[in-house]
């Protein structure tokens, strides 16, 4: 049967058309994944952000029916972390997964930041929701926040408490002066290393992470007072807020997934509704809940501007806190 070179002609034609015209993320959209992943980590193997970082690297592999492996680039407070992620190539298979709070906090605590995190870097998705809490020994007679006031004003500048953190140090601050007392502030390299000192009484309290704080109670070795969130945690129902005993504080920190700026949009959503497939997982609700935190679930866009308003924020905090710049 002889061909209609006209219409085979016509078609071709049409069909390369078509192929200009379509757009370029949707080709992107459909190819991505398909090759090996690597999740960045601001911490040391081992570590309590080690292990979250990998139970997700774990998790993105089995959805996305890819390798994923995890590059540990401590330092600097993140900032080197995030750099390599600003740097990499913007095409999806580099991704930092980190404190949203720490990357936005990094632009005030730095003198000279190495990036500008709102235009160097892209928000995928949300991961968790989790606050800093104020503790005291597990045989305090203090049982709450406002026992706490009471004790700290009679004993005035003689009075001390335990950091180890930036976000405890400011949570810290924040209390001190709403609730108008004045104890001496004793920073530790770590949460553990203050232990002993709370336990003896030589230090007053602490303001430390959820990881800490919940497994030092579980012990029954530490009391947990309040947490900085401004409502309770549905993963810790039982700890209540700061700002329900009478203490206007508002510090709820979360956890989210960064990519490039550049990264193609279909990309960014594509990465988006992966990782909200892991969260929708009641396994990775359990996990998160060990450590104090709540899933969190939002758009890409919600993730940039949430990043953009912490750095704002912490701005105010760091300034009140009196933070010297590294």
């Amino acid at each position: 049967m002889p061909i209609n070179t006209d219409i085979t002609r016509r078609n071709l034609m049409a069909l390369t058309a078509a192929t200009v015209l379509a757009p370029a993320g949707a080709f992107a959209q459909n190819a991505y994944p398909n090759g090996q992943i690597t999740f960045i980590c601001a911490f040391p193997p081992g570590s309590g952000a080690d292990v979250l970082v990998r139970y997700f690297a774990d998790k993105f592999a089995k959805v996305s029916a890819q390798t994923v492996i995890v590059e540990n680039k401590p330092g600097a407070a993140g900032n080197i972390a995030a750099q390599y992620t600003a740097r990499a190539k913007p095409d999806g298979y580099t991704i930092y997964v980190h404190s949203g709070t720490s990357t936005a906090a990094n632009m005030s605590l730095f003198k000279a930041p190495p990036i500008d995190v709102v235009k160097e870097l892209q928000a995928t998705s949300f991961i968790n929701k989790q606050a800093f809490m104020f503790l005291v020994a597990y045989d305090s007679p203090i049982k709450d926040l406002k026992e706490l006031t009471a004790m700290l004003k009679q004993k005035g500048s003689d009075a001390s408490y335990a950091t180890a953190a930036t976000s405890g140090k400011v949570l810290g601050e924040v209390y001190k002066q709403i609730a108008g007392v004045e104890p001496v502030e004793v920073n530790f390299k770590d949460a553990n290393d203050s232990l002993n000192d709370m336990l003896s009484g030589a230090i007053d309290y602490g303001v430390h992470d959820p990881v800490f704080a919940l497994s030092q109670a579980k012990e029954k070795r530490l009391r947990i007072l309040a947490s900085g969130s401004p409502v309770r945690l549905k993963s810790i129902p039982d700890v209540p807020t700061a700002k329900e005993q009478g203490y206007d504080i508002d510090q709820l920190g979360w956890w989210g997934s960064f990519v490039p700026k550049a990264t193609p949009r279909p990309v960014v959503d594509r990465i988006n509704a992966l990782f909200n497939e892991i969260l929708a997982q009641p396994d990775t609700v359990a996990f998160l809940g060990k450590f104090g935190g709540d899933v969190y679930v939002g758009t890409p866009d919600e993730g940039q501007e949430l990043l953009a308003k912490t750095v704002e924020e912490w701005k105010t905090y760091v300034a009140l806190a009196k933070i010297p710049q590294n």
